[in-house]
């Protein structure tokens, strides 16, 4: 008898799982209300974060043509204060002094942790593999409105002379009228059908900063400090994990990111597991 159950508990699971399986892995084209579905098949243009150097002096990280290891379903836009919200009415989420202001723009003043605390309530509500875009995602689903962030040659002999042209280059650009969070669509919508990249509100991602020595014919990573986070806007900066205001302990190249916000990824294979365990979970509670 306890064989025939486990049995008949492996197919109930089976059968629960091969429709959203079918679902999810079916070429569904993506939907502009919810965001848009990247394929792993795509490949894009990808200027490696983080610290790099060459016989002890500062260059550019390595350009690189990428794939995504898997498809990513990336958020239309940034998560709103309501959103945000809901989840520290239900004691997931830390308070933050933007929740009390208006609530129908991009939630900021967030760090790495309050907005991994928001994606984790999320999808144990949800059964959704919720998480944060890592940056090479963040790069792919900006398309058009990423930048490369290559340095200008200026002095080869004097890097931060490299540094202070990117500053007057970035300071001599038009800023964003509004520097508060403004409502969603208000930067316009990128050719991925995506709302606000590189606006006025930089988002989080998953990428640690990591420095890497370019010497000899290999990289060699010589720290991961995953206590500094890579944040995306209209620039990269990097952030300590734990920072609310970007003017309060980051570090980036040009004008300073004017808030700290976040979008959203789910993993359609991860959040496919999820959901049947969920369900199989639920009926044999039931049983």
């Amino acid at each position: 008898m306890l064989v025939l159950i486990k049995i008949k508990i492996a197919m109930l699971a089976g059968a629960l799982a091969a429709p959203i399986l079918a679902t999810a892995l079916a070429p569904t084209p993506p939907r502009d209300q919810d965001g848009a579905l990247l394929r792993a098949s795509s490949s894009f243009s990808y200027r490696t974060a983080g610290d790099f150097s060459r016989d002890g002096r500062p260059v550019e990280g390595p350009l690189r043509n990428l794939r995504l290891p898997g498809d990513v379903l990336v958020m239309k836009r940034q998560v709103t204060a309501a959103e945000y919200v809901r989840c520290i009415d239900e004691g997931a989420c830390p308070r933050v002094a933007a929740a009390a202001g208006p609530q129908n723009v991009p939630i900021v003043g967030v760090s790495w942790h309050d907005a991994t605390a928001y994606a984790a309530w999320q999808s144990r509500k949800t059964g959704i593999a919720y998480r944060l875009p890592t940056d090479e995602e963040w790069i792919f689903a900006a398309a058009e409105k990423a930048r490369d962030e290559a340095l200008p040659l200026v002095d080869p002999s004097d890097p931060a002379q490299a540094w202070i042209a990117r500053y007057e280059v970035e300071s001599a650009r038009s800023r964003p009228a509004a520097v508060a969070a403004q409502p969603g669509g208000t930067f316009g919508t990128n050719s991925n059908g995506l709302d606000d990249l590189a606006g006025n509100v930089w988002e989080w991602t998953n990428s640690c900063f990591l420095r890497v020595s370019l010497d000899g014919k290999r990289e060699q990573i010589t720290n991961t400090n995953c206590g500094v986070r890579v944040v995306e806007g209209a620039h990269r900066a990097y952030m300590t994990d734990f920072i609310r205001d970007p003017r309060s302990g980051g570090c980036a190249a040009g004008i300073p990111p004017a808030n700290l916000g976040f979008r959203l990824v789910a993993d359609p294979a991860r959040s496919v597991a999820t959901s049947a365990l969920r369900n199989v979970t639920n009926l044999l509670r039931r049983s």
